[in-house]
């Protein structure tokens, strides 16, 4: 065997040992939502006005055979469909860049909050705020990607009229 034919059968090896150790992972099968809870933060005040900005906390369960190290979020907060209509209204989204399996096959606790939210002029509370009839509820729908893969609905939560504190 020439030098040439062993360096260009060495590329083959190579090129085939990094093919056969990218795997596919079906992310919508190997991840879920675990540990959720949803509300109404306290933003505090702002110009003048208290302020509450929905909020979403859960963590990340994958199956122990997932070969995932992490996977990119956008969850996507939608006012559900008024009566009478099927889509949902835009709100608000959040981005995160790399959710790490840190801890075995799940994630830290993930704690996901709006920009927007509602204010409401003093003395109007912030539990004034849920109850008021221009008040509408929030859906975030969670979508995951790893690596260049598409992105994938992986859950879907309802955000309560409750507020939260932490």
């Amino acid at each position: 065997m020439s030098a040439r034919q062993f360096i260009g059968s060495s590329c083959v090896v190579a090129v085939l040992a990094a093919l056969s150790a990218c795997t596919s992972v079906d992310v919508k099968e190997a991840v879920a939502l675990a540990d959720i809870t949803s509300g109404w933060f306290d933003a505090g005040i702002v110009d003048g006005k208290n302020k509450i900005v929905a909020s979403v906390s859960f963590r990340l369960r994958k199956l122990p055979e997932a070969d995932l190290d992490g996977v990119a979020l956008n969850v996507i907060f939608r006012h559900p469909p008024a009566e009478g209509e099927d889509t949902e209204a835009e709100w608000d989204e959040v981005y995160v860049q790399n959710a790490e399996f840190r801890e075995g096959d799940e994630t830290q606790m993930l704690v996901l909050r709006t920009e927007k939210g509602y204010t409401g002029e003093p003395p109007q509370s912030r539990l004034d705020l849920l109850q008021h009839s221009q008040f509408r509820d929030l859906r975030a729908r969670v979508f995951a990607r790893y690596g260049s893969t598409q992105w994938v609905e992986i859950g879907t939560i309802d955000v309560e009229r409750q507020l939260l504190t932490r």
